[in-house]
């Protein structure tokens, strides 16, 4: 049974029941609007007879366009009903006939319900979405900016990170150029988000996600059982654990999901992917599991500060905003190091780059490139910078490049002949007109300066741990956070004794509050790790919550 044009999705008639049984039905005639661009939410909605065609509004010169049409059988909706995306385009009846609309909380009641239907809808919603990033007609986000932009940079990784069906724009451009005449914008407006119904000037992530329904929005007075901080691989692996067992859970990140690890180019020693696979493939189906289990995720959503004396934790997030909640994890991870050189924050994104995937590497064109950093991160970063056709310096300030990298990729590096892996080595000035174009390098070993081209400095040198809007949480002397046995007894206070127990595994020495991943003290600093931890600290959050409330 099918009634989807250009992506069927076959439905048995046993199925088409179950999926109808959660939905409350209603007669439509021709005209009819189903949803249209800027609802906050709509249902799904499954169709019994009649036709439906989605369309994309008009923009400008553009007239408005048929994607898809569905009929008896089909089904509408995407990943909107997962992420709690506004819609951006319309829905309208083509044919008389009956639907069945399944409401938001129905629609969560059925993903937790059904494994087979769930399984039918998340896959069709992933094709969907996918169908739409790349269709013109179906973009209904316009960034527009100068490639050499750190805002723009910063636009486009979030709208890449959220799977947001949209279209680059350099303002260089034939296409840029054409597009600011028409809106208008200036160069001052610049990065700007265009949509059918709004221009956001000078835009950033924050106003984008509010903007599409994608920032923190919550019922006022709702306590969240766990609210997880930081969304890398431990905090998204707790998010899929908790949402699975039960418990109302809430994902927050200040930058975009998938954290540090989702800038990674390729992952070769995650269990069960022995081809590897890229940093974003591995959060992005982590971060579907959890929304598919009924995780909610809000991002940019940056905390400032935790209180722990009320009757439930309070995490604050930067406009003001308070959150309750039962328990916290704090997954925040590290936030990246930088080279103590002048012009340093003028060239970030504009030469200068903490990540290597398609995003950083097209701005860099088949110029050289410098990677610095001796882990596996930056050795996985040459190797795919070179794939590309990048000419690539591997600057490693150490003298045994085998200190720091896996013997296997050390292997790689050095027999591929668009790398160079240059031992004892530090970058020590950098010079460009508007980016960044030469990089001064200097060798440790015998005491001599060089200059050479270096259209993008990929800078891999590690982290700090993100804890420093922290204030009641115990850390160790480099800002690690301190869990169960690593806290001294004398940390553990009149709280505790009144609890009359000590910290559960990856619990701080504030109760309910824990951490996992790569900001917690001692964790291995690998993704695999982090993804351990975060499931295993969701079985203390069960015995926390359920002893303290």
């Amino acid at each position: 049974m099918t009634g989807e044009q250009g992506n069927p999705t076959q439905l048995s008639k046993d199925q088409f029941a179950r999926l109808t049984a959660y939905g409350v039905a209603q007669d439509v005639r021709i005209r009819d609007i189903v949803f249209r661009p800027g609802d906050p939410s709509y249902d799904l909605i499954v169709i019994e007879t009649g036709w439906i065609e989605i369309v994309s509004p008009a923009a400008r010169d553009d007239p408005e366009a048929v994607v898809a049409t569905y009929g008896p059988g089909g089904f509408l909706g995407e990943l909107n009903l997962l992420t709690g995306q506004t819609a951006y385009l319309t829905a309208r009846v083509t044919e008389a006939g009956r639907i069945h609309r399944i409401s938001p909380e129905s629609f969560r009641r059925l993903m937790a319900d059904d494994p087979e239907i769930s399984d039918i809808l998340l896959r069709t919603f992933l094709a969907r979405r996918d169908l739409l990033r790349d269709s013109r007609a179906a973009r209904g986000i316009e960034i527009v900016g100068s490639g050499l932009s750190a805002g723009a940079l910063a636009l486009r990784t979030y709208a890449a990170r959220q799977r947001l069906p949209h279209l680059w724009l350099d303002a260089d451009s034939t296409a840029g150029r054409a597009l600011m005449r028409l809106t208008p914008l200036a160069a001052s407006d610049l990065p700007a988000v265009v949509t059918s119904q709004r221009v956001l000037r000078r835009a950033t992530p924050g106003q984008l996600a509010a903007l599409l329904g994608l920032s923190y929005h919550r019922a006022a007075g709702k306590v969240a059982d766990l609210t997880i901080i930081g969304s890398g691989p431990a905090g998204l692996a707790a998010a899929v654990y908790a949402a699975s067992e039960g418990l109302d859970t809430l994902l927050l990140d200040a930058i975009g999901i998938g954290g540090q690890a989702a800038s990674s180019s390729r992952i070769e020693n995650y269990p069960g992917f022995p081809s590897g696979l890229s940093g974003h493939d591995l959060t992005q189906r982590a971060a579907l599991q959890a929304l598919k289990f009924g995780a909610t995720m809000s991002s940019p959503s940056q905390v400032t500060a935790l209180d722990t004396t009320a009757q439930h934790l309070q995490a604050s997030l930067a406009d003001g905003t308070t959150i309750s909640s039962r328990a916290i994890l704090i997954a925040t991870g590290s936030r990246y190091r930088t080279l103590p050189l002048d012009r340093w924050s003028q060239f970030e994104g504009a030469g200068i780059y903490y990540a290597a995937t398609e995003l950083e590497a097209r701005a860099c064109g088949t110029g050289p490139v410098t990677v610095v950093g001796g882990a596996n991160s930056a050795g996985q970063a040459a190797l795919f910078l070179a794939a590309r056709g990048n000419s690539v310096t591997l600057a490693i300030r150490g003298p045994d490049p085998a200190l720091g990298m896996s013997a296997y990729l050390l292997d790689r590096l050095n027999a591929h002949p668009g790398v160079t892996v240059r031992p004892n080595v530090e970058v020590t000035g950098l010079a460009g007109d508007t980016a960044l174009e030469t990089i001064t390098v200097t060798d440790t070993a015998s005491p001599g300066n060089a200059e050479q081209p270096c259209q993008g400095l990929f800078c891999l040198i590690g982290a700090e741990p993100a804890t420093g809007w922290l204030r009641d949480v115990s850390l160790d002397g480099e800002g690690y956070i301190r869990t169960d046995v690593q806290l001294d007894p004398d940390v553990l206070g009149p709280t505790w004794r009144a609890l009359g127990r000590v910290p559960f595994p990856f619990e701080t020495s504030v109760p309910a509050v824990f951490a996992a991943g790569d900001v917690r003290r001692g964790s291995m600093k690998r993704v695999a790790a982090a993804v351990g931890e975060g499931a295993s600290a969701v079985r203390s959050v069960h015995s926390a919550i359920g002893m303290r409330f």
